[in-house]
């Protein structure tokens, strides 16, 4: 990928991502996770961890930023999500995307919650108010993985179809001019 279609692709996710969380959508159904996976299995290394957190980064600004220990969990979630893709681009396939994704959806999930708990007043400060925090945030856990599932399906699944298509459409010009 040239440094061209790679700054395309980066301002791509970012404008995804930002109008993703600013017009209505069920809650923590949006790319955010996703891009992170895409982000590091096509980015460069150096920024693919960059692009959903400068994206969050970006749309907090407009949403509004709350508890800072909260937020570093969302952020430090999605950078876990994007270190998992590092994993995947290793051995892409189709199962080791699924699984990565799944892995990272339950990590933010556990990482968020625990926010939640550990830092918020929702909660009695025990393990009970701990599963109670879990417990709560199922339905959100939910569109967490849809979201996830969906936006990564979308956006991976365009990426290997566009490589597939002009891999047929290179082979197809090699034979005729043979």
């Amino acid at each position: 990928m040239n440094k061209k279609t790679q700054i395309s692709v980066i301002l791509i996710l970012i404008v995804l991502g930002f109008t993703a969380r600013l017009f209505p959508h069920p809650a923590n159904f949006v790319p955010i996770g996703a891009i992170a996976i895409f982000g590091a299995l096509y980015l460069p290394r150096k920024i693919a961890l960059l692009v959903p957190l400068l994206t969050m980064f970006v749309s907090d600004i407009f949403i509004g930023f709350y508890s800072w220990p909260m937020m570093a969990s969302v952020y430090l979630g999605f950078a876990l999500m994007g270190l998992i893709g590092l994993q995947v681009r290793k051995n892409k396939k189709f199962s080791t995307l699924l699984s990565g994704t799944l892995l990272g959806s339950f990590l933010f999930f556990l990482l968020t919650n625990t926010a939640v708990w550990a830092f918020g007043t929702m909660y009695t400060m025990d393990i009970s108010g701990l599963f109670q925090s879990y417990y709560m945030a199922l339905p959100f856990f939910r569109n967490s993985i849809l979201g996830d599932l969906f936006y990564t399906g979308v956006l991976v699944g365009a990426v290997e179809a566009l490589q597939y298509y002009y891999q047929i459409k290179n082979i197809k010009q090699k034979i005729s001019n043979l």
